[in-house]
């Protein structure tokens, strides 16, 4: 029940019904059948033994509970789940269920079948997102705003170019994404195909040892028959996919993330460039109806925070011991499982957000006249320098825009009447030095470069 009222809101539910306990077993299924299939295929099982397998299993009525239950035991799913196939076959088939392969080719190989199609979906969210913000940030490639660092008032920028910033982030990570791999896992006990060699599989095989590497040509086949990527080995203590895979997501999930948080940002009462899209029931608070909390953003963040926490987790089983892992390994599976539904349910609500989002210009320029024109103090103190040197220019753009927030004056009014400016500056000069859409470098450039960028398959 916990999981459901604290953890699964944050995850997309598509993503979760898609990778129950029912999943993981058919995906553990497909796995030893394909194994039966190729294995038959190349003469080490007797002809009809793959097809007959796949009648009594693929209808079979597997128990769940009782695979849960034999992990505490055996220390992994695949244990059960085999002695549950086993005796689910008739008895002239059972000893050819499951040969030359260890309990971790099963887990690893349902692992990668089951994060293939969350793949899949992530990249679709991902140009969901793409496509949303290159219509958000062409839209507003003049509309100035107030650039902020350290939280405060800096320069000015547009909105255009923030917005470029967040969709390069995401489609950088889903570039990344796309370059994974998802290998197949294949190589029994300690990983060296053993049992291959010799008459082991039922006197079918050679009497001598495997020097044409008939383990790794099964693994091979197995990889094009699951549509798994092939490892140059078996890759039961090398874990560099795992870690791949991990980072990856994380990388999406910092992406998202970094969206998320400037959009609350913006959305704050006193600031109020943004709002997140509205709905029924959006943003509301249980005690103060006059609320509209960014409920998406909070979300997004969530779930990326959780998806930090189970890399770190995954980074840390990174080297695993010898030929087979005492705990790492089995530390993977959650925080693996886990991130990329949590993923997946980020870029739901920010592919929404994106969609969605209300842009207020109002409100930007009225931030931008929060200082009295302040912000503008650097190239009007860039303008001064010149004339009255460096020091004096930067005071005196000072006082002039403390003097226009005080009086609630222009800038460029305040720094006209300032004492020390008569007659040395042109009022024109003045005004194009304070009006902040003629002080915004490459914004405007950065935003047609990003788009292009965006743009290019």
């Amino acid at each position: 029940m916990s999981d459901a009222l604290l953890q699964h809101p944050f995850m997309s539910q598509t993503a979760l019904s898609e990778c129950s306990a029912e999943a993981m077993v058919a995906g553990m299924l497909a796995f030893e059948l394909a194994l039966a299939e190729v294995q038959e295929a190349r003469g080490l099982l007797p002809e009809g033994v793959a097809a007959q397998m796949r009648k009594a299993l693929e209808g079979h009525a597997f128990d769940i509970s009782s695979i849960g239950a034999g992990v505490a035991s055996g220390g992994n799913a695949a244990i059960p789940f085999v002695k549950q196939a086993r005796a689910a076959l008739p008895a002239e088939l059972r000893r050819h269920f499951h040969l030359g392969a260890t309990s971790q080719d099963v887990i690893d190989s349902a692992l990668m079948l089951l994060l293939k199609p969350r793949l899949a979906a992530l990249d679709t969210l991902l140009r969901r997102c793409r496509s949303a913000a290159l219509a958000l940030m062409q839209a507003h490639e003049t509309t100035v705003m107030v650039g902020r660092t350290l939280m405060q008032q800096a320069l000015p920028i547009t909105f255009g170019v923030k917005v470029a910033h967040w969709g390069i982030g995401l489609e950088q990570a889903r570039c990344r994404l796309a370059t994974l791999e998802l290998p197949v896992q294949f190589g029994g006990a300690v990983a060296v195909h053993s049992g291959l060699d010799g008459p082991g599989l039922d006197g079918q095989g050679s009497d001598e040892a495997d020097p044409g590497g008939l383990g790794l040509e099964l693994m091979d086949a197995l990889a094009q028959r699951l549509e798994l990527s092939v490892p140059v080995l078996p890759w039961h203590t090398d874990r560099q996919p795992i870690h791949a895979l991990a980072t990856a997501l994380d990388a999406v999930a910092g992406a998202a993330e970094k969206l998320a948080l400037d959009v609350a940002l913006l959305t704050q009462t006193e600031v109020g460039e943004v709002s997140e899209p509205g709905g029924e029931g959006m943003g509301e608070s249980s005690s103060m109806p006059h609320k509209r909390n960014p409920v998406r953003c909070a979300l997004i963040r969530g779930a990326a925070r959780q998806v930090h926490g189970h890399v770190s987790v995954i980074l840390n089983a990174h080297a695993q011991p010898l030929e087979r892992g005492l705990g790492e390994w089995h530390a993977e599976w959650t925080p693996l499982l886990d991130s990329a539904l949590l993923v997946e349910g980020a870029l739901e609500q920010a592919a929404v957000l994106l969609e969605g989002l209300e842009v207020h210009p109002e409100a930007m320029r009225r931030n931008l006249a929060a200082t009295g024109g302040g912000i503008m103090a650097e190239p009007v103190s860039r303008l001064l320098a010149p004339t009255l040197g460096q020091e004096a220019a930067k005071r005196i753009s000072a006082e002039a825009a403390e003097a226009a927030r005080l009086q609630g004056v222009a800038y460029s009014d305040a720094l006209q009447a300032h004492p020390e400016l008569q007659g040395q500056v042109e009022a024109q000069a003045l005004r194009q030095a304070t009006d902040p859409a003629l002080y915004l470098g490459s914004s405007q450039a950065q935003v047609r470069r990003a788009a292009a960028w965006l743009q290019r398959e």
